[in-house]
């Protein structure tokens, strides 16, 4: 038997090279290949993995992560050469990924670190293969043990974990990179590991409320028929506190005036309502230029987030803050009595944070251009018929001046930010 198997083999690859030599023909592959040996030719049995996040792909720290996953063995019942398939063990975890540049970071030498899944693949690392250093994981939780999938059958399984609080939030920035993953490992009997991973974006809420307390539970009512039932809503309660308390922040406003100056005097007045705002919110405020003194013929505002490589940490010393435009908005003044703009917030961005080796701040940034000289007002008399059409100066000596002012950018609720996130919670592959 196996020399006849060994034997069909070699025909298979005589056909093939056969195929190769006549590919400028039009002659079909079913004519070329016999139907004999289609058996060997077709792909072997496998069991596909789908794990799908329903809630979607953003969630905040301190919230319950919930992922179905299901294991199928896609072969036909009436397929006469399906057979039941077979799965050791499955098992999930969180883990997020930490990774620096080089050119910016200088992290302190760790030895050399090797990664024992390069010699062994039947021991689980859930960070095997990724780039940077695993900073914080959850520990494995078991799926099943044994599997046994008949053709064409399907099984599915839930997984939930809390996001853990003392991590920081999904960031791509110019000096660092925090990624975080759902990872399912699954093995085959006598065979290596197979992981699939899930992206996902993580908020970081700083103040939310703690998972519930223990004297929670001890005056709810014991009704083990309500067990799964009062988990959902207690995990709910902390989500929705959440958000209450991300709302109060953000909606408290009252007038912040500013006088704009330079050397030369007063150029205008500014005012904005508050300075802490939610991702997706729209940033407003307005300018009064009847109020200055100094002719002002051009501003610009933009949103700026700064990303500071704490001392320790930079690869050069007095190294500079990275800054990242995010929206301008630029307006021509001239003889304007008042002027306003808005600026949204983007929902992919990263609200602010900090951690031991990098901060994340977030300021509007101001451009002022204005006359040195006073610049006359065109003149229409009020009897005046016909039209008159007003000519600027062709040259004007100019001053600039830049102004940053500093605010603070929250979350949202994460329903609201997976509509526009990279990730679509659902990844798939075939073991």
């Amino acid at each position: 038997m196996f020399l006849s198997r060994v034997h069909g083999y070699a025909v298979v690859q005589q056909k093939y090279m056969e195929l190769q030599r006549r590919r400028s023909d039009e002659t079909p592959v079913s004519e070329i290949i016999p139907d004999s040996l289609s058996v060997l030719l077709s792909p072997s049995q496998m069991i596909e993995v789908v794990a799908s996040m329903a809630r979607g792909p953003v969630f905040l720290a301190g919230e319950v992560l919930e992922c179905l996953i299901t294991f199928t063995n896609p072969m036909s019942h009436l397929s006469t050469s399906a057979s039941s398939e077979m799965l050791a063990w499955a098992s999930a975890q969180i883990h997020c990924q930490f990774h620096a540049s080089e050119s910016r970071v200088a992290l302190p030498s760790q030895g050399t670190k090797q990664d024992v899944q390069a010699e062994s693949d039947t021991v689980l690392i859930p960070s095997r293969g990724e780039r940077g250093q695993c900073m914080l994981d959850t520990p494995p939780k078991i799926l099943f043990c044994d599997l046994r999938l008949d053709p064409g059958e399907s099984k599915t399984y839930s997984y939930s974990e809390l996001v853990p609080t003392d991590g920081p939030p999904s960031f791509r920035g110019q000096a660092v990179k925090y990624v975080y993953k759902l990872t399912i490992g699954c093995q085959r009997v006598n065979s290596p590991i197979k992981l699939l991973r899930v992206p996902f974006r993580v908020l970081v809420l700083h103040g939310m409320p703690e998972p519930p307390f223990p004297q929670d539970e001890e005056v709810a009512p014991s009704n083990p028929f309500l067990e799964e039932e009062e988990g959902g809503r207690r995990d709910t309660r902390t989500l929705e506190r959440a958000l209450d308390m991300l709302m109060i922040t953000t909606s408290r406003r009252y007038p912040h005036l500013f006088n704009i100056t330079n050397m030369r005097g007063k150029v205008a007045k500014f005012c904005i309502f508050k300075t802490v705002y939610r991702l997706g919110e729209d940033i407003i405020g307005t300018f009064t230029f009847s109020e200055g003194d100094i002719p002002c013929l051009q501003y610009s505002v933009s949103l700026q987030s700064e990303e500071e490589v704490h001392e320790q940490y930079q690869r050069r010393p007095g190294q500079a803050v990275s800054v990242t435009g995010h929206g301008r908005h630029l307006e021509s003044c001239l003889h304007t009595a008042s002027s306003h703009f808005s600026l949204p917030i983007p929902l992919n961005v990263t609200p602010g944070f900090s951690t031991d080796i990098v901060t994340l701040r977030w300021r509007l940034h101001f451009e002022f251009v204005t006359a040195r000289e006073p610049v006359e007002l065109p003149t229409v008399l009020q009897n005046q018929s016909e039209v008159t059409v007003w000519t600027g100066a062709e040259q004007v000596d100019v001053d600039t001046f830049s102004w940053d002012l500093p605010i603070k950018v929250l979350p949202t609720n994460p329903a609201l930010a997976s509509y526009v996130s990279q990730f679509t919670g659902t990844n798939s592959i075939n073991i």
